[in-house]
């Protein structure tokens, strides 16, 4: 299955403004930024991530909803594992975050 999953953009390189560090339910990873030229996101947005690129923007909520939605289809695990598989930086998944009832923080 295809995944796009929802990430928060917490800083675009300042080397490559291509470039920018999201991170999904505690798991950061690098991202390409370059099919979101005529909306280009700043740090804090949300975006959908599929294999390592942002593919379109969206609202907090909207993240939310999609993480619930993924959750319900039981693909939490393979987004997961899709976000670790692309991206520089390792940190542990906090599981705890797997269940969303608010907006992700």
């Amino acid at each position: 299955m295809c995944l796009a999953i929802p990430g928060k953009i917490v800083e675009i390189s300042s080397e490559n403004q291509d470039s920018a560090l999201v991170e999904v339910i505690g798991v950061r990873r690098r991202i390409d930024l370059g099919l979101l030229q005529d909306d280009k996101p700043a740090a804090g947005d949300w975006v959908l991530v599929h294999v390592g690129f942002a593919m379109s923007k969206i609202s907090e909520q909207d993240a939310a909803d999609q993480m619930n939605t993924l959750r319900m289809l039981r693909e939490i695990d393979g987004a997961m594992q899709e976000v670790q598989g692309y991206g520089l930086e390792d940190r542990e998944i906090d599981a705890s975050r797997l269940d969303y009832k608010e907006p992700i923080q």
